[in-house]
């Protein structure tokens, strides 16, 4: 993939070009449709028929705090222009080649439930053979990395595909007819707010958790934007990347409220399509697919570009073959797919690592937003720092609960 493809002149004076709304664009989409994965599409639609309106609260806490994380990690790596691990070695030797090893086995293990997902998007559209659709789609997604202009290819193709979710998902919610002022009322005042901790918990760490923090900022890294005078960029882009995530978000619970409260139970085995036929009819599952493929292909390629700019890393020779590693973490997390089918366990391992990755490396971000021989004179603001306190608290609840997970699979 090409590298400095939008480097842009006169750093000094800020200025919001076109460049930079392209850059924008991709680095807020990159990091949305990241999080907005199998998983997503998922844990929104149970939520929703477990708490009803009252679920709203929990996506605007969890906004509120996924804004907190966000913000300080972009800005911290953008003001030192070093990538999150490599500030994490600065604050201490060796914490982020740890790092490192663990976000890439998190994200391929990720990713392989996304290759899953993708091939379950193309059946429900297409009738495929699940593991043929993995299979077609680890070769689109190696063809966005192989092209010429390869960082502009996946700024495009992860734009396309989130415009086609949002689109699909508020025609969903128009025909499902939510009940959206006892929503509005209900996302300020919950009923049995304490019920909704660990909704809120999951949500932040399926929103900002592992790579997906990193995924934009190390995308606007890749562009050369880096130091204090791109600041106003940094905010703008990590906010902008929280408030698309929770749109969508906010569609599909708006589609699954206007189901549920009519008294459909939700099918168990796949919670989100059977809102999409319950909402539309026979050709729901068909559409359901459409979002389920551009959540899993758009995941996929967030996963395999983030991850691997941390497995770029742990040796100088990789970053010779960057499109190599790419493609070989698309490769082998297909072939796992193929192989050995849906993993599940893997993916309860992943869970349990996105859980640990966030608070570690949020805290490390924050430590080094204080330390002048890192950051030099920039000044990191106090609201900031504690709002990335608060995620940090969060999170190492979430890290809790994944590793409680963990013990459970071990103990089967």
């Amino acid at each position: 993939m090409g590298k400095n493809e939008n480097k842009l002149e006169n750093p000094g004076e800020f200025k919001f070009t076109k460049a930079h709304r392209r850059l924008l664009m991709g680095s807020v989409f990159l990091m949305a449709t990241s999080a907005i994965g199998p998983a997503f599409l998922t844990q929104t639609a149970v939520f929703t028929e477990q708490f009803l309106s009252s679920f709203a609260f929990a996506i605007l806490l969890s906004i509120i705090i996924d804004i907190g994380a966000q913000i300080n990690i972009w800005r911290v790596l953008v003001v030192t222009g070093k990538r999150g691990q490599e500030i994490a070695n600065d604050v201490l030797k060796g914490l982020g080649t740890f790092i490192s090893i663990l976000i890439a086995i998190g994200g391929l293990a990720f990713n392989i439930g996304n290759i899953a997902g993708a091939g379950l998007g193309l059946n429900a559209i297409f009738g495929l053979d699940v593991r043929f659709g993995a299979a077609i789609t680890a070769v689109i997604a190696i063809l966005v990395f192989i092209s010429k202009n390869g960082q502009k290819v996946m700024d495009f193709v992860t734009m396309i595909l989130g415009v086609i979710m949002i689109g699909v998902v508020a025609f969903v919610m128009v025909q499902a007819n939510p009940p959206y002022a006892d929503a509005a009322k209900h996302m300020i005042l919950p009923e049995n707010p304490a019920s909704l901790v660990l909704p809120i918990i999951t949500l932040v760490g399926g929103t900002v958790g592992g790579y997906i923090t990193f995924a934009g900022a190390h995308r606007i890294l890749d562009a050369d934007i880096k130091g204090k005078d791109y600041l106003p960029f940094v905010n703008r882009s990590a906010i902008t990347g929280i408030l698309t995530t929770g749109v969508m978000r906010g569609l599909l619970f708006l589609a699954v409220l206007g189901v549920v409260v009519t008294g459909v139970s939700l099918d168990p085995e796949n919670p989100p399509a059977s809102v999409f036929e319950h909402a539309i009819g026979p050709l729901g599952g068909n559409i359901f697919g459409i979002v389920l493929f551009a959540a899993a292909m758009s995941s996929v390629i967030g996963s395999a570009y983030t991850s691997t700019t941390f497995i770029k890393t742990l040796h100088h020779k990789l970053n010779r073959f960057d499109n190599y590693v790419v493609i070989a973490f698309i490769v082998i997390s297909t072939l796992i797919f193929l192989f050995i089918g849906k993993p599940i366990k893997l993916l309860i391992v992943a869970g349990a690592l996105n859980g640990l990755i966030l608070p570690i490396t949020l805290g490390t971000i924050l430590i080094a937003s204080k330390n002048k021989r890192i950051v030099g004179d920039y000044k990191h603001p106090t609201w900031m720092l504690i709002f990335g306190i608060i995620a940090v608290a969060v999170t190492l609840f979430t890290g809790y609960l994944s590793f409680q997970g963990l013990a459970d699979l071990w103990n089967q």
